[in-house]
């Protein structure tokens, strides 16, 4: 699928902030020193999302939509007045980077509200979790073994209705369809268990990605969030957190080491992008804006 500790934001159709080329590498490890962060001037313009206020509706069953009778609403935006976001979740499987997005959500740290959940299995994990907190499931796509899944145009009508600002990818197996990527600009983020673009691409999901990060020697992984493209794990990475691996490492413990960074870099990054720090260098590569120092980036 196309998909470390912070990283950026935007929504359909946004004006690009852009800042000098620097010409670094920007990865993080699981506790970044203060070294992570670097000074930079401030040549760069912030852009706001224009969007109509928000509403708390929910849409009945029709073309694979399920539906929900209520949500949960939030009180008061952040300080600086930054609109609280609404996200989409695309899952296929238990969904556990979704829960910990949604848990920090409704605790408050991520500026933003999980209003819709995409996923081509109805019966997956992350479906059931979703119904069972009141968060409307859409399918797709439509196939054999799921008939009411919709087609990508409809699936696009169907989050404009929701009024969707970003779609995060959690584990989503799919291909994600050209027109979505089109409706969304730089606003599709992915998360992938390697630190890309080493082991990414077609073919590179799951346990497969442990395995062969464990036979090639490699003594460093970890979680990649990138935006999306139109090609497998090439979209410009936004954040990478590090992972050792162990000698005696095998796959199973790699990759449950990597998940558990995984939940805790994918809601830092949701973080910024809610609060709308994102900001994209000269050459086109993100970079995440320090909440404490709007004048350092990483």
């Amino acid at each position: 699928m196309k998909a470390q500790s912070l990283v950026s934001g935007f929504c359909s159709n946004p004006t690009t902030p852009s800042i000098p080329n620097t010409k670094k590498t920007f990865f993080q490890a699981p506790t970044p020193p203060s070294s992570a962060y670097f000074s930079q001037s401030r040549k760069w313009v912030s852009f706001k999302i224009q969007h109509s206020a928000p509403k708390r509706v929910w849409y009945n069953k029709q073309n694979g939509v399920e539906e929900v009778k209520d949500g949960t609403s939030h009180g008061n935006d952040l300080e600086n007045r930054v609109r609280r976001k609404k996200l989409a979740v695309f899952v296929s499987g238990g969904g556990s980077n979704f829960r910990s997005i949604h848990e920090a959500s409704l605790g408050g740290s991520v500026h933003g509200d999980i209003v819709v959940l995409v996923t081509n299995k109805r019966g997956c994990g992350g479906s059931v979790y979703a119904r069972d907190n009141g968060i409307p499931v859409v399918l797709f796509p439509k196939t054999k073994d799921e008939p009411d899944g919709l087609a990508p145009n409809d699936l696009v009508a169907e989050l404009r209705k929701f009024e969707v600002d970003f779609v995060l990818l959690a584990g989503y197996l799919k291909l994600i369809p050209v027109e979505l990527i089109r409706a969304y600009p730089r606003s599709i983020l992915n998360i992938h268990p390697s630190l890309l673009p080493a082991f990414g691409g077609k073919g590179y999901y799951g346990m497969k990605v442990h395995k062969a990060v464990i036979a090639s020697g490699a003594r460093y992984s970890g979680p990649t969030i990138h935006f999306v493209d139109e090609h497998y794990d090439t979209g410009r990475i936004l954040a990478q957190s590090v992972v050792p691996v162990l000698a005696k490492d095998t796959a199973e413990e790699l990759a449950a080491r990597v998940l558990q960074e995984e939940h805790r870099l994918y809601v830092e990054v949701t973080k910024a992008v809610c609060e709308e720090r994102i900001i994209w260098r000269e050459d086109g590569v993100p970079l995440i804006q320090n909440k404490e120092n709007p004048s350092e980036y990483r």
